[in-house]
């Protein structure tokens, strides 16, 4: 299992667009994929559960990825985070 925490830094946190590219993002990669935020998890892959860990600005989250290629799916994640979701 791969792990790595990350401050949120866009302004709107991990919400509508930016966890539409999220899970968009989570669903490339075969690895099961998980984000917690505080003492929640949830799949990332699911929308409904993304959304449902109400992420903001400043928080800082914990993705996990088990899996065949959870160092990539990390690491991706954690790229378009960085990244601003593209925006």
């Amino acid at each position: 299992m791969t792990t790595k925490n990350i401050e949120i830094q866009n302004e709107v946190g991990l919400h509508a667009r930016p966890a539409t590219y999220f899970i968009q993002k989570a669903n490339s990669f075969r690895s099961s994929i998980w984000v917690e935020n505080s003492d929640r998890r949830a799949n990332a892959k699911s929308l409904l559960g993304v959304l449902s860990l109400g992420i903001s600005k400043g928080d800082i989250i914990t993705i996990l990825a088990d899996g065949v290629d959870e160092e990539a799916a990390v690491d991706g994640l954690v790229a378009l985070i960085l990244g601003g979701f593209n925006e």
